[in-house]
């Protein structure tokens, strides 16, 4: 992301807050950040920052949005916005009410190869959405139930987001779940139903070899993309085309490219899903 900022035609790095003051300092000197302060409520208090970029864990998602849209900032907020569909909805009327934009950073909707294949694509019969990785990493917050880890809310929201950017919003959903010691969900395989009959089909994991795919079935082709939701400079940049994306919108009074809207929608279908492997 801030290589992304830092490329951008309509956005600079301005200033930049970590938990590790050292830590920051080093990455504001690599990516040409113009000021490195010691807390996060120093980011919002500087009148001349006018968005932040939250990435911090999952369950810090809420609070740091609308502390940022109290003090009249742009949200560009990490996936998954929030830790649940009631939590977005939360964050969105703050910012509707606050006059400012919010937008999750979901980076793969932005991808042109990406948006080509949601605009080509009509009547698709089957979704096949798989992000999955190894992590073995116990300190790692990903397995922390109380920083809202989980392969559900981590990969899922990617194979979710793809699902209903193709056939809508589903009528069904069937899932199950592994869970690893900590207890967050590890592995998650979910069955989703559309109106007309049609399915998609998910695997969200931590306990696998890295392996994305997106397999797309209509009635007269296979189309089938390899990285689909982190491919990365070939030759596009998705997390540039995001994050000019969002700041001309919120430099032009615009909606966000990415309505909030849509995210809450998403997370709903994950509120189900985990209530199902619960």
């Amino acid at each position: 992301m801030l290589p992304a900022i830092a490329a951008s035609s309509n956005g600079r790095l301005l200033s930049l807050a970590s938990r590790d003051a050292g830590r920051a300092r080093v990455m504001a000197e690599q990516h040409g950040v113009e000021r490195c302060v010691e807390t996060y409520d120093a980011v919002l208090e500087d009148p001349a920052v006018e968005a932040v970029y939250i990435p911090l864990v999952n369950s810090l998602h809420r609070e740091w949005t609308l502390r940022a849209l109290r003090a009249g900032k742009h949200v560009l907020c990490e996936k998954p916005l929030a830790l649940n569909a009631a939590e977005a909805e939360e964050m969105a009327a703050a910012a509707e009410a606050a006059g400012r934009l919010l937008m999750e950073a979901l980076m793969y909707r932005f991808h042109p190869r990406m948006r080509e294949l949601a605009e080509s694509v009509t009547a698709a019969r089957h979704v096949h959405a798989v992000f999955g990785f190894s992590l073995d990493a116990p300190g790692n917050y990903r397995l922390d139930p109380q920083l809202g880890g989980g392969a559900l809310l981590d990969v899922g929201s990617y194979t979710v987001s793809a699902a209903r950017w193709l056939l809508g919003e589903p009528r069904e959903v069937h899932a199950v779940a592994r869970r690893g010691p900590s207890g967050v969900d590890t592995t998650v395989s979910a069955l989703l139903g559309f109106a007309g009959g049609a399915q998609a089909t998910l695997l969200a994991s931590f306990e696998t070899p890295e392996v994305q795919e997106l397999v797309v079935v209509t009635g007269d082709r296979v189309v089938r993309l390899e990285q689909p939701f982190t491919a990365w400079r070939d030759p596009a940049d998705p997390y540039q085309l995001m994050v000019e994306a969002f700041a001309a919108a919120a430099l032009d009074g615009g909606p966000a490219p990415l309505p909030a809207a849509d995210s809450i929608a998403n997370l709903r279908v994950l509120d189900r899903i985990a209530e199902l492997i619960r």
